[in-house]
């Protein structure tokens, strides 16, 4: 997932666009999995979120730093209709080849190309921790403009006080300027931005592939045990 570096003018990403997953596989090489794992268990929590609001599913949904479009291929099944916006151009010439049938535009990691509420759901996995800490809250304020009223906003992060992810992190060349997120600064931000209902819950305490290992998962949800989390808020 990529996201603005506002000092120096140029997306962090584009250097690493065509060698993102070998990075981050080299990062995760000590767990025996690799990226395809967590960006399928991601997409996983993220349709079961989207299942509990069935006119989400039928709607247009906005992933925001999508970056190459990793796992778009099998999130597209369960929706409706899928637009995904990054800084990185080179990142988004590479979604745009994987998946020629999903809709990408390039974005100055604030401002979103887009109209007035025209998105039923959104969401932005591993995003924030990129972007500078003085933009988050207007990229914040950007997503719920195009939002239309009770649409949901779900944001994935890493857990900080998880020391495996730690450790991930730390060993990943570009999250080398990455600033991690603890969970109730997410919730600050969906709160400040106006969203209601907002709660989270930890993720990935296990290797939470299919819906028993996810229900097993579940139950370590309130308990700062995942390797990493996610907020939810709700536009009224």
């Amino acid at each position: 997932m990529s996201a603005p570096n506002t000092e120096n003018g140029a997306p962090e990403f584009d250097a690493y666009s065509k060698n993102y997953n070998e990075e981050i596989n080299k990062a995760l090489s000590f767990s025996g999995l690799k990226i395809d794992f967590f960006a399928r268990v991601k997409n996983d929590y993220l349709i079961d979120i989207l299942h509990k609001r069935p006119g989400e599913v039928g709607g247009s949904v906005l992933d925001v730093g999508c970056g190459i479009g990793n796992a778009h291929k099998h999130l597209i099944q369960h929706i409706g209709n899928l637009v995904g916006v990054d800084v990185s151009a080179a990142s988004i010439a590479i979604a745009r080849r994987k998946n020629p049938d999903i809709q990408y535009h390039v974005f100055d990691g604030v401002h979103l190309p887009f109209a007035d509420k025209m998105f039923s759901f959104a969401f932005a996995i591993n995003v924030f921790h990129h972007v500078p800490v003085t933009c988050r809250s207007l990229l914040v304020q950007e997503v719920r403009r195009v939002l239309c009223p009770g649409a949901m906003f779900a944001i994935f992060e890493h857990n900080p006080v998880n020391p495996v992810t730690s450790y991930v992190v730390n060993s990943c060349e570009f999250d080398k300027d990455a600033v991690l997120l603890k969970r109730r600064e997410t919730e600050q931000l969906l709160s400040t931005a106006g969203f209601h209902d907002i709660y989270s819950r930890y993720i990935i305490a296990i290797p939470a592939a299919g819906s028993l290992l996810r229900r097993i998962d579940r139950c370590f949800s309130l308990l700062p045990l995942g390797a990493q989390y996610y907020t939810l808020g709700t536009l009224r």
